[in-house]
């Protein structure tokens, strides 16, 4: 997933454990920070990277912590984190003033937000289709990355036709849990927060790229994974699953095919599963 591998401690096992470890790693003041920066940069030196992400994975620890909401083990939220961490100390450039925290931040929600959307949104199958359409529109309905206000929230659910409390309880499972801008505690050794690294609001044109080619990569992923199925399946799964309004229900597909709405269910829950595999196949 990058081109560099680093000896970095993993998440596998026990969670706890790897948490006190990635905790002992000292911080690096600024100095450090930009003369390791510029050793990887100048002559390609490992180790100075490898000191750049050790540094910085308690960072990882606590944005990983923002998406436990989407009921997906961490230590697996951690190691995409981990990519993308190691993707922001490629891509670092110490001249420019920025602390690497802040850089690096936009990498590893990236890494997670791609996680979540392979594991959740193909194959979540216990949700009602109110809360699929609700997933699917949500975000694009959003006029920006605030909580919604209770006017906005109700306008939201008045367009997609259900309650208020839905449209509260799915923004909760796209955003993940909050964290606390200000680190717990007075040791620095052991406090993080994110108000250690807001970063300016204006797309970089790393992170246009970053996007485009995770969509890229996205869509290619559920292509092959579509094709995969057979034509049946593949019909069944793209009516339930992959048009943004007026998903086709059991009983309408079981109709179209002659076959009862629980054989509809049956090939359904079969072909997501199929599906699941081809994809996590090829993000190995």
């Amino acid at each position: 997933m990058t081109s560099f591998a680093l000896p970095v401690p993993s998440a596998v096992g026990s969670l706890e454990s790897y948490v006190q470890t990635v905790n002992r790693f000292p911080l690096l003041t600024q100095e450090q920070e930009t003369e390791y920066a510029r050793r990887f940069r100048r002559d390609g030196d490992l180790e100075a990277a490898r000191q750049l992400v050790v540094s910085h994975l308690r960072v990882v620890v606590a944005i990983s912590r923002g998406y436990l909401g989407y009921g997906l083990p961490q230590a697996d939220l951690i190691q995409e984190g981990n990519i993308g961490l190691m993707k922001a100390v490629k891509r670092f450039d110490p001249e420019r003033g920025v602390r690497l925290v802040s850089f690096a931040v936009h990498w590893i929600r990236a890494e997670i937000h791609e996680h979540v959307l392979r594991n959740w949104r193909i194959v979540k199958v216990a949700t009602t289709k109110a809360q699929r359409k609700l997933f699917f529109n949500l975000r694009s309905l959003k006029q920006s990355f605030h909580s919604l206000g209770t006017d906005e929230v109700k306008a939201i659910a008045k367009q997609l036709g259900v309650k208020p409390d839905e449209v509260a309880e799915m923004e909760t499972r796209l955003s993940g849990q909050d964290v606390s801008l200000q680190p717990a505690g007075d040791d620095e050794e052991e406090a993080f927060g994110p108000i250690s690294y807001l970063v300016a609001e204006n797309a970089e044109p790393g992170r246009i790229l970053e996007h485009e080619e995770t969509a890229r990569l996205r869509s290619a992923g559920l292509g092959n994974a579509l094709q995969s199925l057979d034509a049946r399946s593949r019909r069944i799964v793209e009516a339930r699953w992959l048009v943004e309004k007026d998903s086709a229900t059991l009983h309408d597909l079981a109709a179209e095919f002659g076959i009862s709405a629980e054989r509809v269910r049956q090939i359904e829950v079969k072909a997501l599963a199929k599906m699941k595999g081809v994809i996590s196949r090829q993000s190995v």
